[in-house]
């Protein structure tokens, strides 16, 4: 049920040439049904100015909020901030896939024809906390003001006190600095959000209950093909066997056991043969080299020769382009569960991650309506979806890899009530399940706060919401660990 809505910013219009920054904002009331219960919520559309400490604006911030009107006591509702990585991606895959009172209506893997539709979400989880979407400048309708420059905010530290200075502005605003508190991004949002959570404890004293962590990357060495960094052929091994097991590509032996025993056992593989292996370098024998081609070849549906001619080592799109050749096919990075065609089934790289292109235009099309006709949020301006800011971003790391992991320990170790819940899918090789798990393991926690950390494992891919019995398990975890994080 939704109402029409009422634009609570009506201005003047100024008579100067160049008009001064104004803040927009739009709030319409809705219902949604979750388990069985009608939650009224106010939805808040809008945008913030962010200022420097002469009062010099900055940047202009688009938000959505949802907040729950049947609440007797603001002050103990819990609150949520949400956002999406990239780097460059607005929040509008949690927003409509995961977390919001609306989401996109999509077959399982949103193979689904235009015209889209937005549908009610018995997922979300506005009954237990209110949410509120952030669009990171240069993403949605967000951006740098008049005279300043997008690659200013276009960084792991600078991206970090943007976000951080408009939590703190919603919070101070709204009134919600008594509220138990929660952030929640993916991929990249993940690792934003374990410097955002440092970041707001030691500059404005905002301490959270809950940290959660969709499709994890904390420690990018685990994820950078590079030369000398045997760490990512390990540990992205084991969804390279998932991927060849869901496209029937692995021995038969393997296929006919469950996803889960075959994953223990290339698992057990990497830890006790693998990496010896790949750590003793050119003083392998050539029958050892040879015992290891074929024990990969085995986990992973390639070719022997092809795996000696690669040195044992199987970078990310090579896997991508040669596990389906025989068929012309290439699996996704998203989700590789999805197959693709590209124009010729020789190279080492395909042209497309076949998992992206028709959920992107899903997620653009349906939001583009959502915001204006339902949110009643009317701009002319394009919302972007994505601005690939990956190559240019600056993470802030020289001469090393971008880790915020120990950002995260200290955090939880100046904190000891903070809660961590991760999730990660078997057919993401984004963010490949076994890396999180390594990452996890060198956190460095004393043993006591190891229990602080709640992972979980879906068949699904990066965005695994878009796999309806992922999502249905995502939201019973989610609201079990907010109220564990609340107890």
């Amino acid at each position: 049920m939704t109402q029409p809505p009422t634009n609570s910013t009506d201005k003047p219009e100024t008579q100067e040439q160049t008009p001064p920054l104004q803040e927009q904002q739009t709030q319409t009331q809705h219902t949604v049904s979750i388990d069985g219960v009608t939650i009224p919520y106010t939805a808040t559309a809008g945008t913030y100015i962010l200022k420097d400490d002469d009062g010099k604006a900055r940047a202009t911030i688009f938000f959505v909020a949802y907040t729950r009107d049947d609440v007797d006591d603001r002050s103990k509702r819990p609150i949520t901030f949400a956002f999406n990585g990239g780097p460059g991606s607005s929040s509008v895959w949690l927003h409509l896939g995961m977390l919001g009172p609306r989401k996109v209506s999509m077959e399982e893997f949103g193979r689904v024809a235009p015209p889209y539709q937005l549908e009610e979400n018995p997922y979300s989880l506005l009954d237990v906390t209110d949410i509120v979407f952030i669009d990171p400048v240069s993403t949605g309708f967000s951006k740098p003001a008049p005279g300043e420059k997008a690659e200013a905010f276009h960084g792991y530290e600078k991206d970090i006190e943007t976000v951080g200075e408009f939590i703190r502005l919603y919070v101070t605003r709204n009134e919600r600095w008594p509220s138990p508190k929660f952030l929640i991004g993916e991929s990249y949002g993940t690792t934003r959000g374990s410097g955002l959570i440092a970041h707001l404890m030691e500059k404005h004293g905002m301490a959270f209950n809950g940290l959660m962590l969709i499709s994890v990357v904390l420690n990018f060495q685990t994820l950078s093909f590079s030369k000398g960094n045997d760490l990512p052929y390990l540990l992205f091994l084991p969804t390279y066997t998932a991927t060849a097991w869901y496209h029937q590509r692995l021995p038969d032996e393997l296929q006919a056991l469950p996803l889960a025993d075959v994953l223990a056992q290339v698992e057990a593989f990497v830890l006790e043969d693998y990496l010896p292996a790949l750590f003793r370098g050119h003083d392998l024998s050539e029958e050892e080299k040879h015992r290891l081609a074929s024990k990969l070849a085995w986990f992973t549906g390639l070719s022997q020769e092809y795996i000696l001619q690669s040195n044992l080592r199987i970078e990310i799109f090579r896997f991508t382009k040669a596990l389906l050749r025989e068929q012309r096919r290439t699996v996704g990075r998203l989700d590789s569960r999805y197959t693709g065609i590209d124009r010729d089934a020789a190279g080492e790289h395909f042209e497309y991650d076949p998992s992206f292109p028709q959920l992107t235009a899903l997620y653009t099309a349906t939001f583009n309506d959502y915001v204006r006709r339902e949110l009643g949020f009317e701009m002319d301006e394009k919302y972007h979806i994505i601005a690939r800011l990956y190559e240019k971003w600056d993470f802030g790391a020289k001469n090393q890899f971008l880790d915020v992991s120990d950002d995260l320990r200290k955090t939880i170790s100046q904190n000891p009530q903070l809660q961590v819940f991760i999730a990660n899918g078997f057919y993401d090789l984004a963010t490949p399940y076994f890396a999180t798990i390594y990452t996890i393991n060198h956190l460095g926690l004393e043993p006591e706060l190891r229990q602080n950390i709640h992972a979980s494992w879906y068949e699904a891919g990066h965005m695994m919401y878009i796999h309806p019995p992922s999502l249905a398990q995502l939201r019973a975890r989610l609201t079990t660990f907010v109220a564990h994080s609340l107890a």
